[in-house]
Formats: structure tokens, sequence, C-alpha cells
């Protein structure tokens, strides 16, 4: 299927190249558009929005065909994005995609992700952005689940676009039953990660320390949250933004300063 429509398309992601998430995006992004994507040459998770500042960047292009191409650089996530958008894309994107992260974004998550990290910086750019994760961890996993959601989000967006400065951060469960049971529109559950380091001794009898922890949820029991309802095998829409400004404590602190 060729691009007949006109559009361009940006995907990028934090598990690389060749993880089988961008991979399937990549298949369903080309029925709506030509796609480019611009994807770490080595896993990225975590990285949230960083940028490589001490090393060149290079950009190699792996595959190519009429519905896409897809091309590894050795940066973030965020590298990659700006790397496309000042360097590698012919002309400014209609839809910036994100993912198939391997497991949620969800809750706190959002800050450290660098799948919303790439949807963060298209909306700097004022470019309509979503960022899509699974909540299933196996390097192998099977993505058709997310087909119908993805589909459905990205065709609202292609046809309404999104308010200036919004992304939209799409989580989707494992369906228990073979489809995912609908779509709740969210907010991010508030929560913290808790006891995130491990303590070891290597070989020779030196310490170390091993990222690890677990996931408090401070909003299990809130039907507004995102989390709440990926528990219960809804697909989760969070619009979220990079301008982090709490307006809500401007007025008493404006009182005070």
């Amino acid at each position: 299927m060729k691009n007949e429509n006109g559009r361009l398309i940006l995907v990028s992601n934090d598990d690389g190249y060749n993880a089988a998430g961008i991979r399937h995006l990549i298949e369903v992004a080309s029925d709506y558009g030509y796609v480019i994507a611009v994807a770490p040459s080595t896993h990225q998770s975590g990285k949230s929005s960083s940028l490589t500042m001490d090393t060149p960047l290079r950009a190699e292009v792996v595959e190519e065909t009429d519905r896409y191409k897809l091309i590894s650089v050795n940066g973030t996530p965020v590298d990659c994005t700006k790397l496309a958008l000042n360097v590698l894309l012919p002309r400014r994107p209609d839809l910036i995609l994100s993912g198939i992260n391997h497991g949620y974004n969800s809750g706190v998550n959002v800050i450290y992700s660098g799948t919303m990290g790439v949807v963060f910086e298209g909306c700097l750019q004022g470019i309509d952005s979503i960022g899509f994760s699974y909540g299933d961890y196996r390097p192998k996993t099977d993505f058709t689940p997310c087909d119908a959601v993805m589909r459905s989000t990205i065709e609202y967006v292609l046809e309404h676009g999104l308010p200036a400065g919004v992304g939209l951060n799409v989580n989707i469960p494992v369906p228990e039953g073979g489809e995912v049971k609908g779509i709740k529109i969210t907010r991010a559950s508030s929560g913290r990660w808790a006891e995130e380091y491990d303590e070891r001794v290597d070989p020779y009898g030196k310490k170390y320390y091993w990222l690890t922890g677990y996931l408090v949820n401070d909003d299990a029991d809130n039907a507004e949250t995102d989390m709440y309802w990926l528990e219960r095998g809804y697909a989760s829409i969070t619009p979220c933004s990079p301008d982090q400004s709490n307006l809500q404590v401007m007025d008493s602190l404006r009182k005070e300063f």
C-alpha cells in the first residue's frame, strides 16, 4: 500500500529500532501515511527527555520500502526525534507516534519514560503526538490486540487534531478474552517507586547497586486513573503536556511572595 494521502508520519521508541513493538507500530501507521521511523540503535528505556551532549550522533538507514523507511541512531529517543525533525525528514511530519512500548507507561512512569519523551518533544514542536504502551513485558510479544485501540486513536487525532501542547499517553492491557474491553479517558495515577536499589557484591568483594524496586499506587481505588482501568481490562488514554506548572498553587504562592 503506497502513501496515497500524502501524509508523513514520524515513528520512534525507546526499546530500539529492532524491537517488535516499533515494527508493529510501523505496519499500522503505514496505513495512514508514509512512515519514517527514527529509533535508537540500542535499548534506551528510562531516558525520559535526555539528550546526548558529548558523543557525535550517527544515523544509518536500516530498511526502506514504498511504505516506510527505518533509521537507526546511536542516541536517546529525544535525540532521534530532534535529529529527525531537524535533519532526516524531508518536511515537518503530520503526526508523531511512539512505541509500542513493552510494558505500561502509566502513573508516575510517564516522568521516566523515553517513549513519552518522544511525545513531549512533539508537543514542544507543535506536532500532534501519541505514545503507545502495551502491558506485556515479554520481549517476544504479539501486539495484534493493540490494533483496534491504536487505529481508533490515530484516526481521531488525524481527523480532529489535539490542543496545542497536549499529547496522548495510551496504555493498552493484555486482554483476557482476546479483545480489550474498551477505552477510558483518565488521569495518571499518583504513586512512587519504593526500595529502588538492590545492594550487591561483585566477585572482587566490592559493593554495587542494581536498579529494582516496585511501584506503590496511591490511587488504587480511584476510578479516574489509568491504572484503575488497566487492571480491569480497559485501555487508558491520558492527555499530557510537557508543561509541568502547577496552576492550582500559583494563586496561593502569589499571596505569599
